[in-house]
């Protein structure tokens, strides 16, 4: 019995190993992916020496893909193992799941892109890490097919900003704002029961529009994506809020001048517009409970994850 257990596994273990010189490719594409972000990490914290034809970046990024590979084939085995798993979960996860060899590329790229244009890239790969909370009970709970959320955004839209001329292109962020104001008026805020993490869907949180923050999110998400707005919700330390997609910069000029002296012309008096500009240069405006216009001052800034509701 020993010796047939023996065999077996010297047989599976024979089968699972990697060929040369393959196991080396492998290990030198997991080098490089992982090469890249760190080398723009470090770019944007190091001084620059100012060396002819950025030698010092050059000796940084070459130095950097010696000491990974390095370390890479120390531990062979294990970073063999570990790409082995991480294959076969996203060979399953795409023909079962959501995620498949192209969307993660596709992140990877996008990660990429939005960590050499940010002067604090470092930031990009925390959030990547940090996974957003309770992701899908909070996906879960944004119901925006529920027909009570529907009707309640529908409802909200005749309550405010019904004769506004002139800005048809912007008809569905007029009333995406109409259902910010009727939710905000409103809003009462309720901490959750005593040590524990509360997750109230849109449908229950409209019953009383009360709750806490991500009670708030929810249903501002929910009401948004409803009527055809494209909403996202926030985490920082300790907070979550939602924000809408309004276009790109040049939106942004004409929902400022829209909110200032139109929608909203003594709640943002002589206040500015809060908002965040993602990878993709898309302009993204605060709605927090706590603001009192579209674009309100946010109740804490510093992004670790985002939920997108397409």
């Amino acid at each position: 019995m020993t010796s047939i257990s023996k065999f077996n596994y010297a047989h599976i273990r024979e089968k699972l190993t990697v060929k040369k010189p393959w196991d080396s490719v492998i290990i030198l594409i997991i080098t490089i992916l992982i090469s890249i972000p760190i080398f723009l990490i470090l770019h944007q914290n190091l001084i620059d020496l100012e060396w002819p034809y950025q030698l010092d970046r050059i000796l940084l990024a070459i130095l950097l893909v010696v000491v990974i590979q390095i370390i890479l084939s120390l531990l062979r085995k294990i970073t063999l193992v570990i790409a082995f798993l991480y294959l076969l979960i996203l060979g399953i996860s795409s023909i079962f799941g959501d995620v498949n060899f192209y969307s993660v590329f596709q992140s990877y790229q996008t990660m990429l892109y939005t960590m050499n244009y940010n002067p604090y890239p470092q930031d990009i790969i925390l959030s990547k890490l940090l996974p957003f909370p309770n992701k899908s009970k909070v996906l879960r709970a944004i119901e925006f097919t529920n027909p009570n959320v529907r009707n309640f955004a529908l409802s909200a839209t005749r309550n405010y900003f019904t004769d506004q001329k002139g800005y048809a292109d912007y008809k569905t962020i007029i009333q995406c704002f109409a259902v910010f104001k009727e939710i905000n008026s409103k809003w009462n805020y309720v901490n959750d029961p005593k040590n524990q993490e509360y997750i109230a869907t849109a449908s229950e949180s409209l019953k009383t529009l009360s709750g806490d923050c991500d009670d708030h999110s929810i249903l501002m998400a929910a009401c948004v994506r409803a009527i055809g707005g494209t909403p996202r919700l926030i985490h920082t330390n300790a907070h979550i809020y939602p924000e809408i997609l309004i276009g790109d910069r040049s939106d942004l000029e004409k929902i400022n001048y829209l909110i200032k002296k139109d929608l909203f012309p003594r709640e943002s008096k002589n206040k500015t517009l809060n908002y965040h500009i993602d990878e993709r240069g898309q302009v993204w405006l605060n709605l927090d409970y706590t603001a009192h216009y579209p674009g309100g001052p946010f109740l804490s800034e510093e992004i670790l994850g985002s939920l997108t509701l397409n």
